[in-house]
């Protein structure tokens, strides 16, 4: 799978196997905190910000909006005062072209997915979210990674980067974001999953 350029390729080492005689088959697991779905703790980006064991269950569990944002290069606040976001909207992934490469198996890092500018980052925090996803490997642009995570994770919103929302379709759902829970981590890995 692709990870941030310098981030560590998943490795999966099994060190023992029952079919080579062992008592138990046991896997290794080595990949940065930031690969594949995964959140964003406020440590990531904030001087004294707390780590993923803080964030909330209540907010990582429940209704959640999905809007589409599609050919687009940038989720500005015009874009998303363009969706109408209802008052009240706490938990909101963000659908883009990101996913479109998801779907196709991407396996290498593309510097120009699909992220939220400044702007977007100030108008989602004003409109009081309490949870972003995005089908990118970031929030922000490539070019521009801290003052969106800055505003964001600076007000205590949860982040959730590379969900892979190909078959999903704008609307209504209930979300279910389970990460690791790593004491003082600045991120994790997280089973995230939608209902109808």
């Amino acid at each position: 799978m692709p990870v941030w350029p310098g981030d560590p390729q998943p490795q999966f080492i099994q060190k023992m196997h029952l079919e080579k005689g062992d008592i138990a088959t046991v896997t290794y697991i080595n990949m940065g905190a930031h690969t594949g779905t995964h959140v964003d703790a406020p440590c990531h980006f904030i001087k004294g910000g707390e780590g993923v064991e803080t964030l909330e269950l209540e907010t990582l569990a429940g209704p959640a909006l999905v809007i589409e944002a599609l050919n687009l290069p940038l989720i500005t606040k015009e874009v998303l005062e363009e969706h109408a976001i209802p008052e009240g909207t706490e938990r909101l992934l963000i659908k883009t072209d990101n996913s479109e490469s998801w779907a196709k198996g991407m396996s290498e890092f593309d510097e120009s997915y699909v992220a939220i500018s400044e702007d977007g980052a100030k108008f989602l925090v004003e409109k009081g979210v309490k949870l972003v996803g995005v089908d990118g490997f970031s929030i922000a642009p490539f070019d521009a990674v801290v003052p969106t995570h800055e505003i964001i994770l600076g007000a205590r919103v949860v982040v959730i980067e590379g969900l892979n929302l190909a078959e999903i379709s704008a609307g209504t759902y209930t979300l279910c974001c389970l990460p690791i829970k790593i004491a003082g981590s600045d991120g994790a890995p997280a089973r995230t999953i939608l209902m109808k």
